[in-house]
């Protein structure tokens, strides 16, 4: 602040630095395995056209969540929260199989698979809504997890709704059930060309209000008296989060997890400020599902392994030790 030099500036350079590293190994993994050989003069093309838009698509998607939980912790004054605990994933996911539900019977004048994030955006943006205003007068932990969990097993119990509603027909049914699954092994440059623009903006978005989200940090009240406009910065927060999430889900599915795992792991090395922490989490999260992304692909299995089953299982011990560990703190606390 006053021109003292900053004494953990080699961590967090390090960390950006391992990071960098990290991703680069990613990348290299993500291009060269798979089925098929890049030794191959006929299919090299083919295969590191389809893999690279696997890869982007994964990073994409990673750095959306990873973000998006950034936000919604800050916001929330809670490191529990996240898109997918607090049932936003689960209202994107919904929003997507709704449109894809109804696709056959819809007479679009532009490709087809552009309306799924439009769904997903939707979906994103109502369970957003409703959370916030059952929470509008309260941040207690325990009462912010439940209703995160109700909201989104009620997203997921319409979304299974969906799913039978689908099977009826093959196609449709298959479908529905793998973007429930997560996956990024389809998508394509429509896709991509939709969901990048909505990441980069979020992730400028959530960066340029890192300040604010800072000071609200420290409670309403706060940062009111700091000139933070704490109304307009919930609302936008909404909508970023809303956009990175639908964005996110629109290229891998339903995915959980990413958005509380990886800054958990990253405040440790970056601390708790947000212009430090969302570019870093940007990066862990697009290591992160692309990792598991390869993870899902060199695991031995009849089929591949869905990217949402991977994370959940790295995902759902790390949550767990997290809740424990906060138990402890409050109970040594008190």
């Amino acid at each position: 602040m006053n021109g003292e030099p900053d004494p953990d500036r080699p961590r967090h350079a390090t960390a950006y630095v391992a990071l960098v590293v990290v991703l680069a190994l990613v990348v290299v993994a993500s291009l060269t395995l798979g089925v098929g050989s890049l030794g191959d003069d006929g299919l090299r093309d083919v295969l590191l056209s389809l893999r690279g838009a696997r890869l982007l698509a994964a990073a994409l998607a990673g750095a959306a969540l990873a973000v998006g939980g950034v936000v919604v912790q800050g916001l929330l004054r809670n490191p529990l929260a996240s898109p997918s605990i607090l049932g936003t994933t689960a209202g994107a996911a919904l929003g997507g199989q709704l449109v894809l539900l109804a696709m056959p019977w819809l007479a679009l004048p532009f490709a087809p698979e552009m309306l799924v994030p439009l769904g997903c955006l939707v979906g994103a943006i109502a369970s957003l809504v409703v959370l916030l205003s059952l929470l509008r007068h309260t941040n207690d932990a325990v009462t912010l997890l439940l209703t995160g969990f109700i909201l989104s097993s009620l997203f997921l119990a319409l979304g299974s709704f969906v799913t039978s509603l689908a099977q009826n027909q093959w196609e449709l049914g298959r479908a529905v059930v793998a973007f429930s699954l997560g996956g990024v092994s389809g998508v394509g440059t429509r896709q991509l060309s939709f969901a990048a623009p909505l990441v980069v903006a979020g992730i400028g978005a959530a960066f340029g209000w890192g300040r604010a989200l800072d000071l609200s940090l420290s409670g309403e009240d706060e940062a009111r008296s700091l000139g933070v406009d704490v109304d307009r910065l919930r609302w936008w927060s909404v909508v970023w989060v809303a956009a990175l999430v639908a964005a996110a889900v629109s290229l891998g599915g339903n995915v959980a997890f990413v958005g509380l795992v990886v800054p958990h792991v990253l405040r440790p090395f970056v601390g708790w400020s947000h212009r430090r922490l969302v570019p870093a989490a940007a990066l862990g999260g697009a290591v992160f599902l692309a990792a598991c992304d390869v993870v899902a692909r060199a695991l031995p299995s009849q089929g591949e392994i869905p990217l949402g089953v991977v994370t959940g299982l790295v995902g759902a011990p790390l949550f767990l030790a997290l809740l424990l560990r906060q138990r402890r703190e409050e109970l040594l606390g008190g």
